[in-house]
This record gives structure tokens, sequence and C-alpha cells, in this order.
């Protein structure tokens, strides 16, 4: 194994903004601190998170920022209280790290899995953050059965095509929303009952479609401009499952009167909740990897970019006009 050296290739920002603010630089490579594990990053991944960071509408604590939720890499290096799951040498996937963005990440060593044998790198990253966030939102969240009606927005992104098809492999009926005729093709593709374009009159849609019932769970990463419109698409005593903002963040509303007529139940989850306790993690991750290696589970990759061309994957993810996962390669 080469020496770690003392200096690396990031991406950083030192105020919020456009893409433009996203600087590729030399910056010092993170030392691991005493329960972590310095991983040298092959692949990592963008996320429509990571442009609310740069964009300022979710606060950083700090700048500069390497952004970057998702990688994965070589482990070169463990802390001296590192729990016992990874050695130098091995192959493993992450998210949460110190900055993704980045030629090495210093991650804690309870919150990265080693990668099975059968999942390359490129899926691993490409399912590990918007996977996970599907399957425990269905399982922890939505709560969504077999035979159940399952509304899915923006179906062609990262997360939403692997709503559709985890939301099948539980038995659901899926119902997918999407924006240009070529990603409801696809999203048909992986399974969807029914499509919709999002640009149609979608509520009238999924209750024709139901035969009045309404959608049973409710999956949004649109936010602000779909809200409202959920709530009359949901069916009595529905999950409405909010996973993003990618149109602004949804206003003020009485709980009362706007959740109070359908028993709808209401959540903003977090996935790093679900995943505190190591045994929820391996639990999750174990599942989603065995879908993608026994083929149950298609991961859907728009394009992969070099680390300096970050601000073009920032851009494109912002256009709504990607399918699936866009990946960074590193080393």
């Amino acid at each position: 194994m080469a020496p770690i050296p003392t200096t690396m290739k990031a991406v950083s920002i030192a105020a919020n903004g456009g893409p433009e603010v996203l600087e590729y630089k030399d910056v010092p490579v993170p030392v691991p601190q005493a329960d972590e594990i310095l991983v040298r990053n092959a692949v990592a991944g963008v996320n429509y998170i990571d442009t609310y960071f740069r964009s300022g509408q979710y606060p950083s604590p700090a700048f500069p920022r390497i952004l970057g939720q998702d990688g994965a890499g070589e482990v070169v290096a463990v802390g001296s209280a590192a729990p016992q799951h990874h050695a130098v040498g091995s192959t493993v996937v992450f998210m949460n790290g110190t900055g993704t963005y980045a030629e090495y990440s210093t991650v804690k060593a309870a919150a990265a899995v080693a990668l099975p044998a059968g999942v390359t790198p490129e899926d691993a990253v490409a399912a590990y953050l918007q996977g996970l966030t599907a399957w425990t939102f269905i399982r922890r969240a939505a709560l969504t059965q077999p035979g159940e009606w399952a509304l899915v927005h923006a179906a062609g992104g990262g997360v939403g095509s692997l709503l559709v098809q985890l939301l099948k492999l539980v038995g659901a009926k899926v119902i997918a929303t999407a924006s240009s005729e070529e990603k409801l093709r696809i999203v048909q593709g992986l399974g969807a009952d029914h499509v919709i374009n999002s640009n149609d009159d979608w509520v009238a849609k999924v209750n024709d479609i139901t035969g009045g019932h309404g959608a049973d769970s409710i999956f949004d990463g649109v936010g602000k401009a779909t809200f409202h419109k959920d709530l009359e698409a949901i069916a009595i005593g529905g999950s409405l499952v909010m996973l993003g903002n990618a149109s602004g963040n949804v206003e003020p509303f009485d709980i009362r009167s706007t959740l109070g007529p359908k028993n709808i139940r209401l959540s903003r989850p977090i996935l790093f909740g679900y995943l505190k306790e190591r045994e929820a993690l391996e639990k999750y991750t174990g599942e989603l990897f065995e879908f993608i290696r026994s083929g149950k589970l298609k991961v859907l990759h728009h394009a992969t970019y070099d680390l300096k061309d970050v601000a073009k994957a920032h851009a494109d993810i912002e256009s709504r006009k990607t399918v699936g996962k866009l990946l960074i390669r590193i080393n």
C-alpha cells in the first residue's frame, strides 16, 4: 500500500451560493480519531442534499466545508479505539463521513460496512444512501403493507427509482410520477403499475386509478409544490412521508385541520435516526445489498464525473433531468 500523503485533492465551499462556489483545491488529509477509520475513496456520490448545504438551504456548521455524503474505498488507517469491524486493506462503503468529495475521508468505524462480494463499489455507492433511505422509510416510516397503494413522486431520481422497486418487492401497488415521458418509460420498466406525468392533474389520476380510495402511502421528495395536493390524493389513515424539499420547504400549517380530516400520519424522517444502532445498520444494509446481488434491485447510474467536475454534477442534478445516481470517480 502506498504511503498516506499529507495533502489531497478535494472540492469544498468557503461560502454558500450556486455551483460556482465549489472549489477544487489541495487540502490536508484528515487524521482519523480513535474511533474512526481513514478511507482512500474510489467512488463518491452526488445527492440532492449536497445542493441544500451548498446553497444554504441547510446551514453548514463551519466553512470551509468539503461536501459529499457517501463513498466507497479502501481502509488505509484504523483508529486506536475503533470497533473491530474493519482491517487495513479492506473495502468499505459508508456515509456521513467528513465529506466525500475528496481523495480521503475519515468516518466513524461503526458507520462503515464491508463491501460484499457481488456488489461493485459503483453500485454500492449508488444504492447505499438512497437505498437505505428508501428501504427504511418504507419499513419504519410509511409501514407500507402488501396490496396497498403507494405513490412515489420524482420516481426517476435516485431515491424514487429505488422506492418503486422496493415497494414492489413488499407487494405494494405502485403509482409513480415523473416530469418527462422518457423518465416515465424508465420508471415503468422498473415495475411501476401506473405512471403519471407530474405536469398533469395527478391528483385526479391517482383517485381514478385507485377507484377513489387514494394512496395509502405517499413518498414526497418535492416538498412545497406537492404537499397540499398530497393531502387530496392520500387515503383515509394514509402515511405521508416527506423525504425532501426540491421545490422549497413546506410552509407552516395547522395540524388539526390539515391532518385530522383524513387521520393522516405525517413524517419527515431522517435516515440516520434509523441506523444509530450497529445492528440496524447491518440488518438494513444486508437486506439492501442482497437485493442487488440477487438481481432483484436494479441500480440506475445517471453519469460518472471526475472530481474536478463536481460543479457540473450539481448543475445537472438541479436541472431535474437526471435519472438515477450521479457518481464521482476519485481514485
